[in-house]
């Protein structure tokens, strides 16, 4: 079937050009404005802050997440006289917000008065109208003037992470990719894999395009898709282009090594994008909408695996044999030889020795798991934000003046269950209690409960308080709040029967976001590895291969855990700007495990297809093993330095969940492509002799290929070569 579809795919080389100049045109005018659409947002279904939320929306019209906070901070003025300014400086920014309201103004410090405008727009709606605010706020003689809020923060991050991106892609991870392929080529062939990538990625971003106009997605997933889609198509494209050029030295016309080329290397690059596909719907299981949305980034492979089967081999049916003749001597003379024998070399001496190499790089990965134990992990915070943005500056005037968690208050709900019902004297007797009980606990700096129709909706029957933390609302300070808030303080207010207390806002939600992500989680990694498995059975043909595969990969996921630990918690990192912090931020965990046993998977499908070739051709495991390390490993290598390089683009950022998530990523490929493949693969495989290829008839049935009954090898006098 691949011979016959790569052959139509020449034969109409021409309309596939046309076809993906078109894609990429549409795409990338529609993923222009992508990073309008994207947002931070957490909707937690089924949990209290959801409730709470519902009820704010719905009877007091606002949104928690879509408000803003006028802060004025007084040079020479004290707050009380501040008050009418702020005032109407807070106004005319409500003017520029639809559906704004002003929820009261108050000096919160003696220099320092804050202005609450809430309103019913989401947060990548309402970020659009910060700077219309900012300006129609205007300047107050002898005053400062801030505007703040999760919107207004969200507002002044986009241009962060388009800073970012481009020194990540820029200045790190193209730069370096182009170094490491014309190391591979030592010709104008190292452009293609460019060319493959410049295709897929505007094709990823217009996909995600369309989805942000319909579901809640992350700002962080366009630079995701940017980086990481440039690794993934390097590495695609990388082992197809690699292999075209061997079966062209080989014999034959362009077309029919395209056609071997595409059977065996584009047969991989098929189950590996696979793979990697089946790691991230991971995501679009869980039951969070802001983790559903980073499973649209499962288009990163499927669309690289359709440029892999339709416009690579046009590309090198027109450019490969050109390219190759534009050579680069000057910078490939030195590396020829030693890189084509160091494999050669590795492979033999892992076969003389393979138990001690295999105890030793587990003892080494186990201890890089090891600090997997210290991990602790929050829901963010506002602390991993560059603190020169105007919001944070606002935000941090506030914090000192109020607590914190001024600007991700706790927002407490009471439904009385009937209209009128918050003016019963045995209701406002246990609201008064509880006002009085929260003021006592140690991690409240404020509680906000004046009379009003934002305290008090309409019918009478729903009550909001705001409490505002002493500590931000990711950190564990403001999580234990919250437990002793629901386990402790509502009960002790004694509210009368029927009365229901939903507590949302900012530390609420933190600590519904990771109960429900991790009630969820470890059932749906099950789900995965099952389902890797049957793949990877099917594509090595093997019952104990996709079992040692998924063991690995695992391992090598544990050992990023383990170093992110010591980076980030223990503060190894603060030696090289990486910031420390308490706290991994409990989306990372989840992620790196999607996207990591996916592109693990990458590597393992590369080196065991050739492996498997070697071994059907010759039924000699050893032979097998060796000559596969040898034709692979240089090729592997430099496919996850490339991945490498892409992930370190997000470590060089600015913003710290994103640091975490770049460097568990970098860590764990790193380890997956020097510990694990070319050392920890080879001598587990060596160890298990021939029942790495053992697959029973009855189960070559059912998923129809051919069996690998357990045979005596011949064993004949072939020695690895890495040509």
């Amino acid at each position: 079937m691949i011979e016959r579809w790569t052959r139509v795919m020449i034969r109409h080389r021409w309309m596939v050009l046309g076809a993906w100049l078109i894609v990429f045109a549409a795409s990338g005018a529609a993923a222009s404005g992508l990073s309008d659409l994207l947002t931070n947002r957490f909707t937690l279904p089924g949990t209290d802050t959801k409730r709470a939320e519902d009820v704010l929306e719905e009877h007091f019209g606002q949104k928690s997440t879509g408000s803003f906070t006028l802060v004025v901070k007084g040079e020479s003025r004290s707050a009380e006289s501040l008050v009418p300014a702020a005032t109407a400086a807070a106004k005319r920014a409500v003017d520029e917000l639809p559906t704004a309201t002003l929820a009261g103004v108050q000096p919160v410090a003696p220099n320092v008065v804050s202005a609450n405008i809430v309103s019913e727009l989401e947060p990548a709606d309402a970020k659009g109208h910060t700077d219309d605010m900012r300006e129609a706020a205007g300047e107050i003689p002898g005053a400062t003037v801030y505007v703040t809020g999760q919107s207004a923060i969200e507002h002044d991050l986009d241009p962060v992470f388009a800073e970012d991106l481009k020194v990540g892609e820029l200045y790190i991870a193209i730069p370096a990719a182009m170094v490491l392929l014309i190391f591979v080529f030592g010709s104008l062939a190292f452009l293609i894999p460019l060319m493959f990538a410049a295709a897929t990625i505007p094709a990823c971003l217009g996909i995600i395009w369309i989805f942000a106009n319909f579901t809640e997605l992350t700002t962080y997933l366009q630079n995701m898709v940017m980086l990481i889609g440039l690794g993934v198509a390097i590495d695609y494209s990388l082992l197809v282009v690699y292999r075209y050029r061997e079966e062209l030295r080989a014999n034959g016309t362009r077309e029919d090594a395209l056609v071997r080329t595409m059977q065996t290397a584009g047969h991989a690059v098929i189950f590996s994008g696979t793979a990697v596909a089946v790691g991230l719907a991971l995501l679009l299981l869980m039951p969070l909408p802001f983790m559903r949305g980073f499973g649209v980034s499962l288009s990163i492979p499927l669309v690289s695996i359709v440029c892999a089967l339709t416009l690579l081999p046009v590309l090198l049916f027109l450019l490969g044999g050109k390219l190759d003749r534009v050579g680069l001597k000057r910078i490939v003379e030195r590396r020829a030889d030693d890189a084509h024998n160091f494999w050669p070399r590795l492979a033999r001496s892992i076969m003389r020795r393979p138990v001690l190499v295999a105890t030793g790089t587990v003892a080494l990965l186990l201890a890089f798991a090891a600090p997997v134990l210290d991990l602790e992990l929050g829901p963010g915070s506002n602390e991993g934000i560059p603190a020169h943005l105007e919001s944070m500056q606002g935000l941090n005037i506030l914090s000192e003046a109020v607590g914190e968690g001024a600007t991700a208050p706790t927002q407490v709900v009471i439904d009385t269950g009937r209209p009128g019902g918050a003016q019963d004297p045995q209701v406002r007797q246990a609201v008064d209690g509880f006002e009085t009980l929260l003021l006592q606990d140690p991690e409240v700096g404020r509680v906000t409960f004046p009379e009003g129709p934002q305290y008090i909706d309409s019918t009478g029957r729903y009550v909001r308080i705001e409490v505002v933390g002493t500590h931000e609302y990711g950190v564990p300070e403001s999580m234990d709040f919250v437990e002793r808030l629901r386990e402790q303080v509502v009960p002790a207010a004694h509210f009368p029967d029927g009365v229901d207390v939903f507590a949302g806002g900012g530390p609420p939600s933190g600590v519904d976001f990771l109960d429900l992500t991790y009630s969820t989680f470890p059932w749906l990694v099950l789900v995965v590895l099952v389902a890797t498995y049957f793949l990877l059975l099917r594509a090595f043909r093997s019952l104990l291969l996709p079992l040692k595969a998924i063991l690995l990969n695992l391992l090598s996921i544990a050992a990023a855990y383990g170093l992110l630990v010591v980076v980030f918690k223990w503060g190894i990192g603060e030696s090289v700007g990486l910031t420390g912090f308490d706290q991994i931020e409990g989306w990372i965990p989840v992620f790196l495990f999607a996207m990591l046993f996916g592109l693990s998977m990458d590597y393992e499908v590369f080196l065991v297809s050739r492996m498997r070739e070697e071994w059907d051709r010759t039924h000699d495991n050893e032979y097998a093993v060796a000559a596969g390390l040898a034709k692979t490993g240089r090729l592997v290598t430099v496919a996850g330095l490339v991945m490498f390089a892409a992930f370190m683009g997000f470590v060089a950022g600015s913003i710290v969940g994103l640091q975490q998530f770049g460097f568990g990523l970098a860590a764990a490929i790193l380890i997956d492509v020097t510990i694990v493949r070319a050392l920890l693969v080879p001598s587990a495989m060596k160890i298990f002799g021939r029942w790495n290829w053992w697959l029973p008839e009855g189960v070559a049935k059912v998923f129809r290929v051919k069996p690998s009954p357990l045979v005596e090898p011949p064993r004949p006098a072939l020695r690895p070569t890495g040509r």
